[in-house]
């Protein structure tokens, strides 16, 4: 049945493409250095340090600034009973495991904690499927780990749009000028 004049028509996609944001490598921090000031700092190899001061554990992720080399400290736990850390994650900070490291630096509550940011400019790639589709074509894209973007952005460089043609052609229900770290989805439509 065809649609009454005046509605306005549904658009079905005919093909999903999967996109996919993946980190390259991890982050820098956006923390000042006390020496020398500047404005990043790194993980490096990932190094935990971990201090026993009686029964109490203190765990520190070891950070340096990207300028002079300085050694910071982020505070992972603090003054925390031995038996109330679980032993596999007290194992996996003293052997300074990189899956930990990660994990630990992409924590929200630590960055908040520790008053630093992320600064994920190069540390990520988007893995997309080339694209030779019948119009329109809907595009799921997933993230991997939690790398901050704008899809508008992201969309422009997946399909080489200018951010014009993006405003003019693709249908998301995402806001696509506000930054976002979870998977979205969007219609491609035909240009005019």
């Amino acid at each position: 049945m065809l649609p009454r004049t005046g509605q306005p028509r549904t658009v079905v996609p005919q093909m999903v493409l999967p996109w996919t944001v993946r980190r390259t490598r991890l982050p820098l921090l956006a923390l000042r250095c006390l020496d020398c000031q500047a404005e990043s700092a790194t993980v490096g190899e990932g190094r935990f340090r971990v201090n026993a001061n009686g029964k109490l554990l203190h765990v520190w992720l070891l950070v340096r600034c990207v300028r002079c080399d300085r050694t910071t400290k982020i505070n992972i736990h603090e003054r925390v009973p031995v038996r109330s850390l679980d032993p596999a994650r007290l194992r996996a900070f003293e052997r300074n495991d990189p899956a930990m490291v990660a994990r630990t630096l992409l924590d929200p509550a630590i960055a908040r904690r520790n008053r630093f940011a992320l600064d994920w400019r190069g540390a990520w790639r988007l893995d997309s499927s080339a694209v030779e589709a019948d119009w329109p074509y809907r595009v799921d894209v997933a993230f991997l780990d939690p790398v901050p973007i704008r899809p508008d952005w992201l969309i422009a460089h997946g399909l080489g749009f200018s951010r014009g043609e993006v405003e003019r052609r693709i249908k998301s229900d995402q806001p696509l000028r506000r930054t976002t770290i979870t998977g979205f989805s969007f219609v491609v439509m035909p240009a005019a």
